[in-house]
């Protein structure tokens, strides 16, 4: 069994409590430029993603809202992705590394594993916006409902769906 997965460094995620002050600190002050705005979730171009505290979200769910809402403790993920998420799983499950979750759909669809390295820092991995958008696509759903679900915008899962 190839269990290549092919993961590539992404981003860190920033949590953060009030998005719209994030974003004008980091934009503002910072001087960083968008790449995607889906909201609560912000991609800058330097490969910084802003975050919004979600309590219903899988990482409160399992941490405890206090222990990524306090404001003394570090609040920040590395953030992979990767084509391949199960193989990525079974590497994971090999190497008898300590999980967080397992393989979850996020609300926007896309697949993710969270779990620790050696030090207990957060890593996250995910599908990239190609593989989870092709897959919703696959699992029949039209462009618009693909679109409506991920927050991205239809010209982009129009050309997504037809890689």
């Amino acid at each position: 069994m190839n269990l290549a997965a092919n993961i590539k460094y992404h981003s860190v995620a920033i949590f953060v409590r009030n998005i719209e002050i994030s974003k004008k600190f980091y934009i503002g002050i910072l001087e960083q430029v968008i790449d995607l705005d889906f909201g609560t979730n912000i991609g800058l171009k330097s490969g910084i993603s802003i975050w919004k505290i979600n309590p219903n979200h899988i990482i409160p769910k399992q941490l405890g809202i206090e222990s990524i809402a306090n404001e003394k403790i570090n609040r920040f993920e590395l953030y992979f992705e990767t084509e391949n998420i199960e193989s990525v799983f079974e590497k994971l499950k090999e190497n008898n590394v300590e999980l967080l979750h397992s393989i979850h759909e996020e609300s926007w669809g896309q697949r993710t594993i969270r779990f620790y390295d050696p030090d207990k820092h957060l890593i996250e991995i995910g599908e990239t916006l190609e593989t989870f958008g092709k897959r919703l696509s696959d699992e029949n759903m039209t462009p618009e409902q693909v679109s409506e679900k991920t927050s991205i915008p239809l010209s982009t899962v129009k050309q997504l769906i037809k890689k």
